[in-house]
């Protein structure tokens, strides 16, 4: 079978080359009515683009690469839909590779990115306790999401430690005195967390015991540990748990009712990295929504501005901010859900919904 080339594609609708490739690369370029046309006739036709004519044509690319650790997180993929709607917004395609929680791997699809004619990257890396960047300095626009490092730019990250005072911070407003943190802090992004509850604890004399046991992504450490902090007798049990990620709160709920208690009405229960993909359970889970869509979004406006030649500073291009999800896992009393901010949470919305401060 012949190759469908673009001057096919022009032929069959009447129109000039030009106006084929202005429909491929720049749409808001050609009426509608002749943009329908032309891509009826690309659907017909069967074309695709020859992407390395184009490079060797030395054609400015007009695509952005993402490289994820994983896709089983909503955080990830929160990131995901925001660099998607900023890319598009800006003419823009993007390119998505998941790491699968491999390290090799990861640097793998980065480099693939770097050599592939490509006009920037965005790589979301695996969360480690002393993170530091596959290349030093890469040859295209390349920003890091979710991490930080000193003396490096192309950086940005939500504020942790906000999470952890959000979430102290409500444990006080529900009028908890003795607060249970579980969860091994070993990755940074956790870690700051914790310094964000203990620094909200010391201002409001609020007891925290640090129980620094529990895997992230486990949801049986969290049961275990829920499960013991129940069987505490009730002067020495705490009032509020907070787990450092939702999976190991969610697991302290199953945990905190197989010992035969109640949550709340014996015990609150919230996680700190809104992640709807572990609300499963019996009882809505209360948590911060670390908020990943923005993160994609500002990512993407921070390449653009490299491409520009722009001053890289992360503080130029907004600021996502988290925000408390009160659900029913720290209301007492169920007259009081009219001040939930998210009683029933649509998943799909949640993934791609914006909440720029």
């Amino acid at each position: 079978m012949a190759k469908v080339r673009i001057g096919d594609v022009a032929r069959e609708v009447g129109v000039s080359l030009g106006t084929v490739s202005n429909a491929i690369n720049h749409p808001e370029r050609v009426k509608p009515e002749t943009l329908a046309l032309i891509n009826d006739a690309i659907s017909r036709l069967g074309y695709v683009p020859n992407q390395a004519a184009r490079q060797l044509a030395g054609t400015e690319s007009r695509v952005f690469g993402l490289a994820l650790p994983r896709l089983d997180h909503a955080f990830s993929l929160q990131i995901a839909n925001g660099a998607q709607a900023e890319s598009h917004a800006n003419g823009y395609d993007l390119l998505i590779a998941s790491a699968g929680n491999d390290d090799l791997l990861e640097n793998h699809y980065l480099r693939y990115f770097l050599g592939a004619h490509i006009a920037g990257v965005l790589v979301q890396p695996m969360a480690t306790s002393s993170w530091r960047p596959a290349l030093d300095k890469p040859m295209i626009p390349t920003v890091y999401l979710d991490v930080h490092h000193q003396g490096l730019a192309n950086c940005i990250a939500p504020d942790n430690e906000a999470q952890g005072r959000l979430i102290l911070q409500h444990a006080r407003a529900c009028g908890s005195e003795r607060v249970a943190v579980i969860g091994e802090a070993r990755f940074t992004q956790l870690a700051l967390r914790v310094r964000g509850i203990c620094d909200a604890a010391r201002e409001s004399c609020i007891s925290v015991e640090l129980i620094g046991r529990g895997d992230w992504n486990t949801a049986e450490d969290g049961f275990q540990i829920g499960r013991r902090l129940a069987e505490r007798p009730v002067g020495h049990r705490p009032d509020f748990v907070v787990g450092l990620t939702d999976v190991l709160a969610a697991g302290a709920i199953d945990g905190i009712m197989a010992a035969g208690l109640s949550v709340p009405d014996d015990m609150l229960v919230a996680g700190c990295d809104g992640n709807p993909l572990a609300w499963s359970g019996s009882v809505p889970l209360t948590t911060i929504a670390s908020p990943g869509y923005e993160l994609g979004r500002l990512g993407v406006r921070h390449l653009l501005a490299q491409i520009g030649g722009k001053e890289l500073t992360s503080s130029s291009y907004g600021h996502a901010v988290p925000k408390l999800i009160e659900r029913a896992s720290t209301c007492r009393n169920p007259g009081l859900v009219s001040h939930v901010e998210v009683p029933d949470l649509n998943l799909a919305e949640y993934l791609g919904s914006p909440s720029i401060a």
